[in-house]
């Protein structure tokens, strides 16, 4: 049973009743390396939850590929219906220049959709120096996805909170 206002295991913050409740938020998930990334997204969810948001109120989009995640975004902040956009994806070095052309590219898109739309959205789409599909990358990466996927979470609340806050003081 939660407690309501009680002090989270997460960078101190509140849980309990207020906007985190009602909010709606969409995560997109990129399709390459499904396994790993789902593991952020397990932990996007169950942090966000224990942080006081719903889960029915956390819409899941798959894309193929972290390249068409940037547009999948500006959709759904555009939306009007979430208050914010998560997205999550690892691009990986295939041993041609597209690594990094892919990384800058969805990072940069996802900041303008940000700005434009005026919709927090937040990247959890990583991008390793070296990755190799070996047990070893694939553990360690899966246990990384664990950590950025809770970090998300936390970060999508506080930011959530600010802007209702905010919202509240203007009122």
């Amino acid at each position: 049973m939660k407690q309501k206002n009680s002090q989270s295991r997460h960078s101190g913050i509140q849980t309990g009743s207020d906007s985190i409740a009602e909010s709606r938020v969409a995560f997109i998930q990129a399709g390459w390396h499904r396994d790993i990334v789902d593991q952020g997204q397990q932990a996007f969810v169950d942090t966000f939850v224990e942080l006081g948001g719903v889960r029915e109120n956390i819409d899941i989009f798959y894309v193929p590929g972290s390249y068409e995640i940037p547009l999948q975004a500006k959709i759904l902040a555009e939306s009007g219906f979430y208050e914010a956009v998560v997205a999550a994806g690892l691009v990986v070095n295939g041993g041609i220049y597209s690594h990094e052309f892919v990384a800058s590219a969805v990072a940069s898109g996802l900041m303008r959709v940000q700005l434009d739309a005026n919709v927090p959205v937040l990247t959890m789409v990583l991008s390793p120096l070296n990755f190799h599909e070996t047990e070893d990358h694939t553990s360690f990466f899966s246990r990384h996805f664990l950590k950025k996927g809770a970090e998300a979470a936390v970060a999508c609340v506080e930011t959530i909170r600010n802007r209702s806050a905010f919202k509240k003081a203007v009122a």
